[in-house]
């Protein structure tokens, strides 16, 4: 008979609260697995708002040394010194589970029913969501790229008919700003990518030009676009310099992020989701141009 592991007691101690920055009062607080101490109602608090934000993950806010402690916080530990009720755990588990779906999964929320839906065709802009049908029985359709009731042809892979239909990722990369690469002799890059694997959009934020996808883990060149091994053998003396190949142009094509994909990228390193579970979850088999929807 196998039994589980209990979980560790907490630990308590005197001293500030390192998300308000309060001194010390007499009330003790729980430590934290990265050693600060908060107060366990504040620290509900401030994971709340994370989650708020379309946070799936949770970290610690104590300044180092002028710098933020960054630690992770798994879902379990946030669980146990918070106390959460019943009520606050499914609060809580819906939505980093939400908020990890959104992240690395092409889902979005349907306008009519604000259920999540995944698309089925990525190259198909129409998408007709079954929970709005079943909903207001009659067929609802709308727009994935600019998230409208849809209008026009019944096919299209590049607009529907509302007038004010553009791709938002494509503007973004087409008028964010530039900026000279810290430590090379690149100018002008722009200062927001998209992963040249799965679409991601990245914000240039660090002094080294090669970043890393959060979603898809692809370290690539954000001047030239390609891999970072490819980068670096294309020239090997002086790569953090400058890049044999020119400055990629601002990106007008972005790769689609598709589930098949997703599943591989689970396979091959296991995304840590195990820790909160979806309460409900509705799948329905779509037609041909359905979207999946995904009521959590």
């Amino acid at each position: 008979m196998s039994h589980s592991a209990p979980e560790p007691l907490l630990k308590f101690v005197q001293g500030k609260d390192e998300i308000t920055g309060d001194e010390y009062d007499g009330v003790d607080r729980v430590e934290m697995s990265c050693g600060h101490a908060v107060d366990p109602e504040n620290l509900k608090l401030w994971c709340r708002q994370l989650i708020k934000q379309g946070k799936y993950t949770l970290h610690c806010p104590a300044e180092v040394k002028g710098k933020k402690c960054g630690a992770q916080w798994l879902y379990p530990e946030v669980r146990r010194c918070t106390q959460l009720s019943e009520s606050e755990q499914q609060e809580f588990e819906e939505g980093l589970a939400r908020a990890a779906m959104r992240h690395y999964c092409n889902l979005k929320v349907c306008p009519g029913c604000r259920s999540l839906v995944e698309r089925k065709d990525p190259a198909e802009l129409r998408v007709h969501c079954t929970v709005c049908c079943a909903i207001r029985g009659v067929p609802y359709d709308f727009c994935w790229q600019c998230m409208q009731a849809w209008k026009g042809p019944m096919l299209s892979s590049n607009r529907c008919g509302n007038k004010d239909c553009r791709d938002p990722i494509l503007h973004i990369l087409a008028t964010c700003a530039t900026k000279d690469l810290p430590d090379s002799s690149i100018q002008a890059c722009p200062s927001i990518r998209a992963c040249p694997e799965c679409g991601l959009l990245i914000e240039h934020k660090e002094r080294c030009k090669y970043v890393t996808c959060s979603r898809c883990d692809t370290k690539f060149c954000f001047a030239c676009l390609e891999t970072a091994q490819a980068c670096e053998a294309a020239k090997p003396a002086s790569w953090f310099k400058w890049c044999a190949k020119p400055l990629a142009p601002r990106q007008s094509h972005v790769p689609v992020w598709s589930p098949y994909q997703q599943r591989l990228l689970l396979q091959g390193q296991p995304l840590e989701l195990e820790a909160f579970q979806p309460r409900v979850v509705f799948a329905q088999q779509p037609a041909a141009n359905e979207g999946r929807c995904l009521i959590l």
